[in-house]
């Protein structure tokens, strides 16, 4: 009899996750603070210039983020995140994020990504990360609108 084995917390969350997935996203391999996602550029993701939009680059690159800063468990954001486009993705192009730690800091964290097709680099993304946040919630959050 086979024993069954919890999923990882980057396993649970990434099956959780119905954008990435319904784009055809997968996860191709995580470790601690790592992972590697896999996407097809389809017909529905080029834009008016026939090339990938950007968002779903960034989307790609963020859920690899993701996965890379859940590792660790707990529930861990994004405090922020910034891309680079270095070239573009066309329609049909399997794109491959790989996204690695750099460092972890109090509840913090820094990860990069790199987006590639083969050995091209088309997208470079840096991730902030926030351990906890997710169960705060927006509590006691001060913004211009609510002073």
């Amino acid at each position: 009899m086979t024993q069954a084995t919890e999923p990882t917390p980057t396993e649970a969350m990434f099956g959780a996750d119905e954008a990435s997935r319904r784009l055809g996203i997968e996860l191709v391999e995580h470790g601690e603070g790592t992972a590697v996602l896999r996407m097809t550029v389809t017909p529905a993701m080029v834009n008016g210039h026939r090339i990938a939009h950007g968002g779903y680059l960034f989307l790609l690159a963020d859920t690899a983020f993701a996965c890379a800063c859940n590792s660790h468990g707990p529930v861990t954001v994004a405090a922020g995140a910034d891309i680079v486009f270095v070239a573009p993705a066309r329609e049909g192009d399997v794109l491959v994020a790989r996204a690695e730690e750099r460092a972890r800091f109090g509840r913090s964290g820094v990860y990069d990504v790199t987006v590639r097709r083969g050995e091209e680099v088309i997208a470079e993304f840096r991730g902030r990360s926030l351990r906890g946040a997710a169960e705060r919630g927006t509590q006691g959050t001060t913004t211009k609108e609510s002073r």
